[in-house]
Parts: structure tokens; sequence; C-alpha cells
């Protein structure tokens, strides 16, 4: 990662992760509810490093570092990272970097200027996703399409499969008739937002 130069690259650009708009995850919902799809939580484990290094991390694309406080290091040894590690300035964006390469390879565009929300159709199944840094949100009204969808997923990157959405950053979901989302106090308007 590097300072931000004259010609404005650097520092946010290389450490800024992208994460969907409240606005964009009730549309999410709006369409489920609309579309009478299926909705699966999927959440990532430590998926930081499960990204790949940046080509700006380091020097020439190369990160060393020092063992912790308390090892002993060897001098004929020199250390070199080969995933981001979770405390670098970029191991958001670069694990952000690694699943957009992924979600493009499974035909995956993004929605609108949302870059964390993305949409495919698959056997004539429009799947949906929004994913906040580790947490997916997957929806598709064929169950047949969410469930291979989300196994490949589960196949590219370590995670478990959490069943119907119930929790997701920001607020908690029921599914009904409709869906009730309750956000904390910092993004509520008023009590709830129902969709």
């Amino acid at each position: 990662m590097r300072r931000k130069g004259e010609d404005g690259v650097g520092d946010y650009d290389d450490a800024f992760s992208p994460v969907p708009a409240v606005r964009g995850f009730r549309t999410i919902l709006i369409l489920v509810t609309q579309q009478n799809m299926f909705t699966d939580h999927v959440d990532v484990s430590q998926a930081f490093v499960q990204g790949e290094l940046l080509p700006g991390d380091g020097h020439n694309g190369k990160v060393y570092i020092s063992l912790p406080p308390g090892y002993d290091e060897d001098p004929l040894y020199v250390y070199r990272l080969v995933k981001p590690l979770y405390g670098m300035l970029s191991a958001a964006r670069a694990w952000h970097t690694t699943m957009s390469a992924f979600l493009e390879k499974e035909g995956c565009a993004t929605v609108g200027f949302e870059k964390s929300m993305w949409t495919v159709t698959i056997d004539g199944a429009r799947i949906l996703l929004g994913a906040h840094i580790d947490d997916f949100v997957i929806a598709c009204a064929n169950r047949q399409v969410l469930d291979g969808f989300r196994a490949r997923l589960l196949d590219a990157f370590e995670g478990t499969y959490e069943g119907a959405l119930q929790h997701y950053p920001g607020g908690d979901t029921r599914h009904g008739q409709k869906y009730h989302v309750s956000v904390p106090d910092t993004l509520r308007r008023g009590n709830s937002t129902h969709l």
C-alpha cells in the first residue's frame, strides 16, 4: 500500500472495501418479497486471509514481515506473506477484490453504483446477492439454482451456510407475508421499516 501521491492515488483507494447501502439491502428484500424468493445467509470464515495480496502491497507486490514479539527470528530466514493479514490496511480491499473476481467468473454483474451487490441469471432464474464484507445474502426464486450457487461459493471460500436469512449487519429480519427489518438507532427513521 502506498501513501497518497500527487496523482491522487493511494491510501483510501487501496484500503476501502465497499458494503451495500441500507437502501440497497432493503431493495433486495423488496424484490425477494415481490418475487417470492428464497433467501440464504452465508458467512465466510476469516475472509481477509482468504483474499489475495494486491499488486501494490509491500515492495513490488511482496510483503515482508518480522515475527511477533516473543518469537526468535532466525537470521537465515526472510518471512514473506502469501495472504493478507487482519490489521493490514489493504486486507479488506484484497478480500473484496478476490471475492469480486470469483463472482465475475460466475457471470455476476454489479448492480448500479453498488459495488457489493450483484445479480446473475442461471438457467432462467435470477440470483440477487449482497455482501457485507464476509456476510452474504443470496436470493433466488429457484431453490435448486440457489443451492447450486451457494455450494460453488462455499467451495471457493471457506465458510458456513447459516440457513434462511434472519440476521444481517445493520438489522434483523423476519419473513412472513413480508420482510420486517429492524435497524439500529443510527440508521432508523422510525421504529422500524416494513417492506
